[in-house]
Formats: structure tokens, C-alpha cells, sequence
């Protein structure tokens, strides 16, 4: 359980104030929500709850069926390995699994210094270069499991 601040409260408010003329604002608020805190936590939830009238139900329906909401704080690094018909067929899954090996996490998870999460995603729509890996953003072409151990390496020399 969070207790949100006063300052966080306000500019959730301010949030949903942003989007009270649209007719179907929650994927809006919730976007920019996430794009803010980085994650959308039940007692957020809450709160744009008691200012659109949208029921919490309905609020949390969308946020765990979208994998790009998440209930939980993310790493500074979000991995997201593409699991779509065309990185799987070329070896998605096993990219995701070394992965996992080597931060000693599992799909859906960050790891204990909260530098990385990581995910198993549909579709990066980078089906020319699978497997494709997406980092915070930045694509990885044709991610060979040899490659994995240099990436994580990559990230976590940055923040020497």
C-alpha cells in the first residue's frame, strides 16, 4: 500500500481534468499516468475512479490487459523481448530466457536493484530483424543469445 503525497494527488486530478470533454478518456488518463509515475498502482486507480465515475472494475480490466500498463514500479531499463510469430519462429523465447538467466528474474519481473524489467511482448513490429529486442525504446536487431550477456553489460556500465 502507497500513501500518495498531496503534490501526486493534484496532478493525477490535473490529469484526469485534461481529458473531462473527451467521450472516452480513461486510456488517455491512464497513458499519461503511467507516462508520469511509471506505474498505475490500485490506490491510483482509485483516484481517477472518484473523478471520472469510471468504476475501479472497469479501470483495472484495462490496466493488467494492456502490457504496456503496469501495476508495479519498472526498472530503469524495460526489456521487452518480442514474442510475436516471427521472433518466436526465430528464436524469441530462447532470447527471453537467457534473459531471465541472467538477471535471475522471471517474465513480468524487476530485478531487486530495480535497473531492469523485463517482458515477453506480442509484437514489436520488427518482423524483417527478429528476434527484436526493445530497450526502453532503442531496438536490437537479430538478437543472438551470444549477444545478451553484452547488453546487459552495456546498461549496467552506463551506470558506473
Amino acid at each position: 500500500m502507497i500513501n500518495l503525497r498531496h503534490e501526486a494527488v493534484a496532478i493525477i486530478i490535473e490529469i484526469c481534468d485534461r481529458y473531462k470533454d473527451e467521450p472516452s478518456p480513461l486510456m488517455l488518463i491512464l497513458a499519461d499516468v503511467q507516462k508520469e509515475y511509471g506505474y498505475i498502482p490500485l490506490e491510483v486507480q482509485e483516484i481517477i475512479s472518484a473523478k471520472t465515475g469510471i468504476p475501479v472494475s472497469d479501470i483495472y480490466g484495462v490496466v493488467t490487459f494492456y502490457n504496456f500498463f503496469s501495476l508495479e514500479p519498472k526498472g530503469k531499463y524495460v526489456i521487452d523481448v518480442c514474442m510475436g510469430t516471427a521472433c518466436y519462429v526465430k528464436g524469441g523465447q530462447n532470447v527471453l530466457d537467457k534473459f531471465c538467466e541472467l538477471l535471475k528474474i522471471k517474465q513480468g519481473q524487476t530485478t531487486e536493484d530495480g535497473m531492469f524489467s523485463l517482458d515477453g511482448i506480442r509484437c514489436l513490429g520488427a518482423c524483417g530483424i527478429a528476434p527484436a529486442v526493445s530497450i526502453n525504446g532503442k531496438v536490437y536487431p537479430k538478437v543472438t543469445l551470444a549477444q545478451v550477456p553484452q547488453i546487459i553489460k552495456e546498461y549496467r556500465e552506463m551506470e558506473k
